[in-house]
């Protein structure tokens, strides 16, 4: 038998999120139920601040934010609670790799997102996230082989046309771990919705590990359940069938 859940992490992009980039009705009502019952909710999303506290906010979240695929865990008062960079010189090298297989790129500094070739003195930021994108699987190979000699890296994506890249050790499930310290909850109390790699430790690490329809083939492996697609309600589903009362 399960533990009852008393957390719910939520991917956003593929998960949480249509292709209009909107929360459906029924996963809104299904969350502000969990949120009736207790149970918190908590974004865990490979976006920075920026662009998931309003969404956090609209659905009326109380406690934490997981940004950056874990780089970073916020309050929803935004304190920081914990943050992991890459160091300056990393992302230089990064960007050159990047700029030689010429695939598009963007960093995420602890200030903003930077898109492609924006003008940007490296050493002056703070960096939690470099990612890079190709159509091409063959550059995009081409890429991975060559981060893979870089051992301080934790290698991730969010949909299979692109790397995501954060400081070795930084991944959604660790910060669900930095959480459960906090609050008292045990990870087997947990339930995670994802759809892409930097979803799979998570899915694999909590009590219940469900994968959305339209997820990786990777990840419906690993998950203990797969639900419908971020298209037909597949978080307001699997939060009505596995964890509310």
């Amino acid at each position: 038998m399960t533990k009852p859940i008393k957390l719910i992490a939520l991917d956003m992009d593929g998960t949480l999120l249509n292709p209009m980039l909107e929360v459906s009705k029924r996963n809104t009502e299904a969350i502000q139920e969990a949120l009736n019952q207790g149970i918190q909710v908590v974004l865990s999303t490979g976006r920075a601040i920026d662009t998931c506290y309003p969404y956090a906010q609209d659905l009326n979240l109380q406690t934490f934010l997981i940004t950056a695929n874990g780089g970073e865990v916020w309050t929803m008062e935004k304190e920081l609670l914990q943050r992991k960079l890459l160091s300056a010189d990393i992302v230089e090298d990064l960007y050159q790799i990047t700029k030689e297989s010429g695939v598009r790129r963007w960093m995420i500094s602890t200030d903003k997102v930077f898109q492609e070739d924006e003008i940007v003195n490296i050493q002056d930021y703070e960096w939690l996230k470099f990612g890079c994108a190709s159509e091409n699987p063959e550059k995009l190979r081409e890429v991975q082989e060559r981060l893979m000699s870089f051992e301080e890296l934790e290698l991730t994506n969010s949909l299979p046309t692109n790397i995501e890249i954060n400081p070795k050790g930084v991944s959604k499930a660790n910060a669900l771990g930095f959480l459960c310290e906090r609050t008292g909850i045990s990870m087997d109390q947990i339930m995670a919705v994802g759809d892409s790699l930097n979803d799979m430790k998570m899915i694999q690490e909590v009590g219940v590990g469900i994968a959305m329809d339209n997820a990786q083939e990777a990840i419906k492996e690993a998950a203990n359940a797969v639900t419908s697609s971020n298209i037909d309600d597949g978080v307001g589903k699997a939060i009505e069938k596995f964890a509310l009362k």
